[in-house]
C-alpha cells in the first residue's frame, strides 16, 4: 500500500505544536523489550543512542516531541502469585535504573507537578504503569508498595481474567468486577494511582466507572465502533467518560485500528490453529506455511489511527482523548508510525483534517496532565496515602 507522506509544511507545524505541548504517551513496552533481548535485571540499560531492535530510544523520543512517557512495567499474564510480583518488581527496578543511567535526559515523575517541572527543564518525565492486576497477586499491600515505588497506574487486567476482574480477551466469569475488584479501584483512587481500563471487558469498564470518584484512563485503546476488536472501547463507555473526567489514549496497534488487519489476524490465527500451532503475532512460514504467501497481510496506516482519534473526539469530546502508542509492545505498526520519532506524522494528519492547535495540545498531553492532577496530585496533597507517602528518591 502506498501512503502519501504529509507535506513538509504540515510536519513543521506539527513539530512546532509539540515543541510547546509535548507528547505525554500513555504506554510504552521498552522495559520488557529490553528484558527479552537479554537485558538481565542486573544488567546495563543504555538507550542514549540508536537501539536497532526497539521502537524506542532517546534520539527518537526527542525527534518525536515526547516530553513524558509512561513506561510499562508489564509482565506476562501467565505469571501468577509471587512470580508475578517478583517479575514486576524487577521491571520496576529496570525502569528506575534506566532513568538513573540517563540523568541529563530522563527523570522519574510521580505527579503532574513533576511532569510539568521536568519537561520545563528539557528532560523527559518518566512515569511507571503496571500492566495487569495479576501483578499485585490479590494483595492491596502489594498495590500500595508498588505505588510507593513510583507506579502511577495499574491496568486492571491484561489478556487473561484475574480472580477479581474480567479481561476483554478472556471468557467472562464475573460480568465485570467482584467486590474485591471494586475495593481495588477504591483503594487505587484513595492513594493516587490511576485506574487503567485498557485490556478489560466492557463489564469491567462499566463497573469501574460506577465505583470511580476520580478520573480513570485507558492507557492504550482505540474505538470499537471503528474497529470491532475487543480491546477497543465501545461507544456506550465512551459516552460515560465526560461524566467521569477521564481520558482515552488512542493506540497504534494495527489489529486495533484497522478492520482489514484485524480480519487478517483472525484468519491467520485460525490457520495456525488448523496446522496445530498456537499463533503468535509476527508468525511466518513456520506457523502458517504457504497460507501467508496467498493471503498478504494488510497494512494499517496513520489515517486509520486518525479515524479513531476523530471518533473518540466526536463521542467523548476533545477534553477526553490522549495518545498511548504501545511502541515496543506490538510486532507491527501502521505505515507512517514506525517508531517514537513519528508522532508529528499523526499530528500533521489531524491538522490537515482541521484540528486546531488547541485540540492537538489537548491530545498531545494536556488532557492526561489534567487527569494526573485530578487523580494523583490532589490525593497527594490531601496526605491520606498510607504506605504510599514514601517518595522515591530522585
Amino acid at each position: 500500500m502506498k501512503v502519501s507522506e504529509p507535506a513538509q509544511s504540515a510536519l513543521d507545524t506539527a513539530r512546532a505544536i509539540l515543541a510547546k505541548t509535548p507528547v505525554i504517551d500513555g504506554h510504552n513496552d521498552l522495559p520488557w523489550a529490553l528484558r527479552e533481548a537479554g537485558e538481565s535485571p542486573s544488567g546495563p540499560v543504555d538507550i542514549a543512542s540508536r537501539v536497532d531492535f526497539t521502537h524506542t530510544d532517546l534520539p527518537r523520543l526527542r525527534a518525536g516531541g515526547v516530553g513524558a512517557q509512561f513506561w510499562s512495567v508489564y509482565v506476562p499474564a501467565e505469571l501468577q502469585g509471587d512470580s508475578a510480583v517478583a517479575a514486576t518488581l524487577e521491571q520496576i527496578d529496570l525502569v528506575h535504573r534506566m532513568i538513573a543511567s540517563q540523568p541529563a535526559d530522563l527523570e522519574l515523575a510521580v505527579s503532574a507537578a513533576d511532569v510539568t517541572r521536568i519537561m520545563a527543564a528539557g528532560k523527559i518525565a518518566s512515569l511507571l504503569g503496571a500492566e495487569g492486576g495479576h501483578s499485585i497477586a490479590g494483595s492491596l499491600g502489594v498495590l500500595r508498595a508498588m505505588h510507593a515505588l513510583g507506579v502511577r497506574y495499574l491496568t486492571l487486567t491484561h489478556s487473561r481474567n484475574v480472580p477479581w476482574a474480567d479481561s476483554a480477551t478472556d471468557e467472562p466469569v464475573l460480568g465485570g468486577l467482584s467486590d474485591f475488584g471494586r475495593e481495588v479501584v477504591t483503594e487505587m483512587q484513595r492513594i493516587g494511582m490511576l485506574v487503567d481500563l485498557s485490556h478489560v471487558s466492557p463489564g469491567t469498564m462499566n463497573d469501574a466507572l460506577d465505583v470511580a470518584t476520580l478520573p480513570v484512563i485507558f492507557s492504550h485503546s482505540s474505538a470499537r465502533a471503528i474497529t470491532d476488536h475487543p480491546r477497543n472501547v465501545p461507544d456506550q463507555v465512551l459516552e460515560r467518560i465526560p461524566g467521569n473526567g477521564g481520558v482515552v489514549m488512542i493506540t497504534f496497534v494495527p489489529p486495533f485500528v484497522s478492520s482489514a488487519f484485524y480480519e487478517w489476524h483472525l484468519a491467520a490465527k485460525a490457520e495456525a490453529s488448523r496446522r496445530g500451532h498456537d499463533y503468535q503475532p509476527g508468525a511466518g512460514a513456520d506457523q502458517l506455511g504457504d497460507w501467508a504467501e496467498r493471503h498478504v497481510r494488510p497494512q494499517a496506516t496513520v489515517r486509520d489511527v486518525a479515524d479513531h482519534a476523530e471518533h473518540v473526539r466526536e463521542v467523548a469530546g476533545i477534553d477526553h482523548i490522549g495518545i498511548g502508542g504501545d511502541f515496543d509492545g506490538t510486532n507491527y505498526l501502521p505505515v507512517g508510525l514506525s517508531d517514537v520519532s513519528a508522532y508529528p506524522v499523526l499530528f500533521a494528519e489531524l491538522s490537515d483534517r482541521g484540528w486546531t492547535t488547541a485540540d492537538l495540545g489537548k491530545l498531545a498531553g494536556g488532557n492526561i496532565l489534567r487527569v494526573l492532577a485530578d487523580s494523583v496530585d490532589s490525593v497527594q496533597a490531601s496526605g491520606d496515602l498510607g504506605l504510599a507517602c514514601f517518595s522515591p528518591s530522585r
